[in-house]
C-alpha cells in the first residue's frame, strides 16, 4: 500500500472550477483525460478483496450470469473461498466507503474541495475483470468516476426518472431499455475522470483484467426524507395547544363539506409551525452531517476534559501532537442570523459569533496540527467545543509516541 495520492492542482484539468459549476454541475457529462495523471492507487486488487471479508465492511458481489439468475447480486461479507472460486470474467466485486476505512483514500476527496464537503457519501471502489458489470442503470446522486487501473467502456444514455423500466428478474435496478448515445460512448484509461450527473443512464463495461474505478458520490436527499425529518424535528418542540382553529367560522353551505377556508386554515396553521428558521438549520445540519453507519464512530473510553488537552501539550514534544478528523467523520457549520451551529456526526453543537473562524479552521482540513492545538486551547469555548469531538469520536489523537498514548488512558 503506497502512503498517499499525489493530487494535481486541479482535477478539472483546463476547465475552471466556476465553468464546471455553471455549465456541468447537475446538468451534463464531463469527461476529462488525465486528470490524475499517474494515478497510483494505494491498495491493490488482493487488500480491496481483504475488505470485503471484513464484517464491518459493506460490499457486494454482481454476476451477470450467476448460478441462480441473471445479473445475481451477493452481499458481503464474503468468505474466502467464493472470491478465489469465482469465473475469469463477467463479475464486479464493489466496496463501499473506503475512505472511511483508509486515510490514504479518503485524501482523494481534498481534490474535490470546490464543491461543499457536507455533500460527499464516500468512495467507493470497484474491481472486475473483463467483461465485468453492474448493467444499465441510473443514479439519484452526481458522481465522479474515476479509472484507477485497466480500461473500462462507459457508455451514456437517455435521462431517466422513477417510471423508466426496470428488469423484474433481479435485485438490482438494472433498466430494461437503454438509449445509447454514440457521441457519449468512451474508453477511460488509468487517471481519466468522468462526471455524472443525477438521473443520466451509463453502462459501464471492463475492457481488461484489472479494471479498477474509484466512485466519489454525492448524496441529495429526497424530498420525502427533508418533509419527514423536518416534521418530525420540528414536531418534537411543538406545543399541545397549538391546533387547528376556526373562530372565523362562517355559515356552511353543507355540514359535511370541507371549504377552502377550511383548508387555508390548515395551511396557515402549517405555515406557522415550518416557519422557524432555526428549527431547519439545525434539522438540516444534523442530517447532512449524520454517519453513513451507526456504530461508524468509536467514543473515548475515558472522557478528555480541558485539562487533558494542556497536559497533553505539556507532556510531549510539539512533532509528536497531530489531530485527525476520524476517516467518515462529517463537519460542517452554519453561521447565520438564527444561530452558529458546529455539525458533527449527526450532533449540532451551538457556538459564538466570535468563534465563526476557528470552527472554519476545524472544518478545512482533517489534519489538526500543534499551531491549532495551541489556538484552540487560547479559547476556552473553542476548548470545550474540542473535547465533545474528541469525546464522541468525531477527532482523535495519532498516537506517536507512548507519552501521548498513556494520555488517552
Amino acid at each position: 500500500m503506497t502512503d498517499s495520492i499525489t493530487l494535481p492542482v486541479s482535477i478539472l484539468g483546463s476547465i475552471s472550477r466556476e465553468e464546471f459549476l455553471r455549465d456541468y454541475w447537475q446538468k451534463k457529462p464531463l469527461l476529462i483525460r488525465q486528470a490524475l495523471p499517474g494515478f497510483t492507487p494505494p491498495l491493490d486488487i488482493d487488500e480491496l478483496a481483504g475488505l470485503a471479508l471484513e464484517e464491518t465492511v459493506e460490499s457486494r458481489l454482481v454476476m451477470e450470469q450467476g448460478p441462480e439468475s441473471p445479473w445475481q447480486l451477493f452481499n458481503g461479507p464474503f468468505e474466502e473461498s467464493f472470491l478465489q472460486n469465482l469465473p475469469e470474467k463477467n463479475w464486479t466485486l464493489l466496496v463501499q466507503a473506503v475512505d472511511h476505512l483508509l486515510p490514504e483514500v479518503g485524501e482523494l476527496l481534498e481534490a474535490f474541495d470546490f464543491l461543499p464537503s457536507w455533500r460527499v457519501d464516500d468512495v467507493m471502489i470497484s474491481f472486475a475483470p473483463e467483461g465485468g458489470s453492474v448493467g444499465p442503470h441510473f443514479d439519484y446522486y452526481d458522481v465522479f468516476l474515476i479509472q484507477a487501473s485497466g480500461k473500462r467502456r462507459w457508455q451514456l444514455g437517455q435521462h431517466c426518472d422513477e417510471s423508466s423500466p426496470l428488469r423484474s428478474d433481479t435485485r438490482l435496478k438494472i433498466l430494461t431499455e437503454f438509449e445509447a448515445n454514440t457521441e457519449q460512448d468512451w474508453v477511460l484509461e488509468a487517471g481519466d475522470l468522468l462526471y455524472l450527473p443525477p438521473q443520466l443512464a451509463h453502462w459501464g463495461t471492463s475492457l481488461s483484467q484489472d479494471c479498477t474505478t474509484w466512485s466519489v458520490g454525492f448524496r441529495a436527499l429526497s424530498a420525502e426524507e427533508i418533509l419527514c425529518g423536518v416534521a418530525d424535528f420540528v414536531g418534537e418542540t411543538l406545543q399541545e395547544d397549538l391546533r387547528y382553529t376556526d373562530a372565523d367560522l362562517t355559515l356552511p353551505q353543507h355540514k359535511a363539506a370541507i371549504d377552502d377556508a377550511a383548508m387555508a386554515r390548515v395551511k396557515n396553521l402549517l405555515n406557522q409551525v415550518m416557519d422557524n428558521p432555526a428549527a431547519l438549520s439545525e434539522w438540516f445540519g444534523r442530517a447532512m452531517t449524520q454517519t453513513k453507519y451507526p456504530d461508524q464512530l468509536l467514543p473515548q473510553e475515558h472522557p478528555w476534559t480541558t485539562a487533558t488537552l494542556h497536559e497533553l501539550l505539556e507532556e510531549t514534544s510539539d512533532e509528536d501532537v497531530l489531530f485527525v478528523v476520524a476517516e467518515g467523520s462529517r463537519l460542517a457549520f452554519r453561521a447565520s442570523a438564527e444561530g452558529n451551529w458546529l455539525f458533527a456526526d449527526g450532533e449540532a453543537l451551538t457556538f459564538s459569533k466570535e468563534l465563526e473562524d476557528w470552527v472554519a479552521k476545524l472544518c478545512a482540513t482533517p489534519n489538526l496540527e500543534l499551531d491549532f492545538i495551541k489556538l484552540t486551547l487560547s479559547l476556552p469555548e473553542a476548548s470545550e467545543l474540542f473535547v465533545k469531538l474528541i469525546n464522541q469520536g468525531s477527532v482523535y489523537l495519532i498516537e506517536e509516541d507512548e507519552d501521548a498514548s498513556d494520555l488517552l488512558h
